[in-house]
């Protein structure tokens, strides 16, 4: 066995990977890199039915864009990386057949005959007589004669574990502390399907085990399952790993964060314009603080402070608001270059790449401090390079005060020619425009605005129109003006 901490991030691939999920990836990933462990990624895609390739490819694209490097698991569908593997649990069945015998020849798991119905009617006398739900070991018992004449019926079989009828089993968790599970309220569970499959449940131990997992970090509404994830350990010879169990996430209202509370898959928040590092810095607070309540880290900072005793027991909220905070942070900090390469797929999608206009670089400078989302940009400075739509509002407010219209035919005669078309240059020729006619700034500020970009708010003024040049000012000054009466 190892010494060195080994942790890991088991997705079932029934879907998108989501907050809490990328939330379990990225603590394991920090705790591991904060004791130079590692940090593996297993597929474990034990449900047949909604397991797919699609989201195996979805899963593993979600936690390449968070930044979280793992150093075994698979490299994509089909293959895989490191001495442990396979690491899709459909490719490991033979594995759990050794180990499912040895339990059942030594008489730690048996052969159950129950069908989906009788268990079905057996939940149901339970609710009704107010006990709990669960299997009370109709099969456990049955002689070998009443084995023969089930199966001489032809009658399926699932197996079943075993689990002591007395006592208790203590889970000593990194989080909540000792938490303690009484034997006799546990059930028999199914570690081998009617379908000659293997279970979560079981799956995962005997993985944990030969994968030499030092540490179990995972969601709380994996802690039921752990008795019975032990007592396995127990009766294979086998040393539990240490578990920790982070605390629930909850939606602004105080339920379970959903679909209602907005979106909840990882790739949607990529698409929507967010940093990996936002996602990182943001998705580590939900659930874990530092003493001085520090809210923005460098990924140094995290792998360096990250521990499991910052993890508090009590559920986090997801605050959207927050989010969109630390990513208008992070994108302030993100230098222009980089800016442009991240906005490029969202320029594309607006195809805004490839047309005539200023250099994309300037054009984002001018709005760097305005971002909070990557998808915003273009929005934000689509005028540069489209054709002027006018807010209706600002049209019929701004253009159509008396005086406009004569206002910008006479700047555009005023502007051009003027050297250089800079914004110093063009404040004080504009601000001198204003002077000789006994105007107030705003009578002529604003029409040019909203003659320029088709809005009543943007860059500032003077820096917006040296950017766009003196070609397109005059040209969108007549347009503007021709428009009115």
């Amino acid at each position: 066995m190892t010494n060195k901490i080994r942790t890991r991030f088991a997705p079932s691939p029934t879907g998108f990977l989501h907050i809490g999920g990328a939330r379990t990836t990225l603590y394991n990933w920090l705790f591991a890199r904060r004791h130079k462990g590692d940090f593996i990624l297993r597929i474990e895609d034990t449900d047949e039915v909604r397991s797919t390739d699609d989201s195996v490819t979805a899963i593993l694209d979600s936690v390449k864009w968070l930044g979280l490097d793992w150093d075994e698991g698979p490299l994509d569908e089909h293959r895989d990386h490191g001495p442990h593997g396979p690491y899709y649990q459909m490719k490991r069945i033979d594995i759990y057949r050794r180990y499912l015998d040895q339990l059942v020849q030594d008489g730690k798991a048996y052969r159950c005959y129950c069908s989906k119905e009788e268990l079905e009617e057996l939940r149901r006398v339970a609710q009704l007589e107010k006990r709990p739900p669960r299997y009370e070991g109709r099969c456990r018992a049955l002689s070998g004669a009443q084995r023969a004449a089930m199966e001489a019926s032809g009658k399926k079989f699932s197996i079943r574990f075993k689990m002591p009828t007395s006592g208790a089993t203590i889970v000593d968790d990194q989080i909540r502390g000792k938490v303690s599970f009484e034997n006799n309220l546990q059930q028999d569970l199914v570690i081998w399907k009617t379908t000659d499959g293997p279970t979560y449940n079981f799956c995962c131990v005997i993985d944990d085990h030969l994968m030499e997992m030092t540490h179990v970090v995972r969601g709380d509404e994996h802690l039921s399952n752990t008795p019975s994830q032990i007592q396995i350990y127990y009766a294979l010879g086998w040393t539990p790993p240490l578990f920790a169990h982070l605390s629930m996430i909850l939606g602004p209202d105080g339920s379970k964060l959903s679909k209602r509370h907005g979106a909840t898959s990882v790739l949607e928040y990529r698409d929507q314009g967010y940093l990996p590092h936002t996602m990182r810095n943001y998705l580590a607070l939900l659930g874990w603080s530092t003493s001085e309540s520090q809210q923005l880290f460098t990924d140094e900072d995290l792998i360096a402070k990250f521990d499991l005793e910052g993890c508090q027991k009590s559920p986090a909220t997801f605050d959207t608001v927050k989010l969109n905070w630390m990513n208008g942070e992070y994108i302030r900090q993100t230098p222009v270059d980089d800016l442009v390469s991240l906005a490029k797929p969202f320029l594309e999608k607006a195809g805004l790449l490839g047309l005539p206009g200023p250099e994309l670089k300037r054009v984002i400078a001018l709005e760097h401090e305005k971002f909070k989302l990557l998808s915003e940009i273009p929005t934000l400075i689509e005028f540069f390079y489209k054709p002027v739509q006018f807010d209706p509002k600002a049209f019929d407010k701004v253009l159509r005060a008396p005086g406009a219209k004569q206002i910008l035919t006479d700047l555009a005669e005023v502007l051009r020619g003027l050297r250089p078309f800079e914004a110093e240059a063009l404040e004080a020729r504009i601000r001198n425009f204003v002077a000789e006619r006994g105007l107030k700034n705003g009578q002529v500020f604003h029409p040019i605005r909203v003659a320029v970009s088709g809005r009543t708010e943007g860059p500032t003024l003077f820096s917006m129109l040296e950017i766009m040049g003196e070609d397109m000012v005059v040209a969108r000054l007549k347009d503007a003006a021709a428009r009115l009466p």
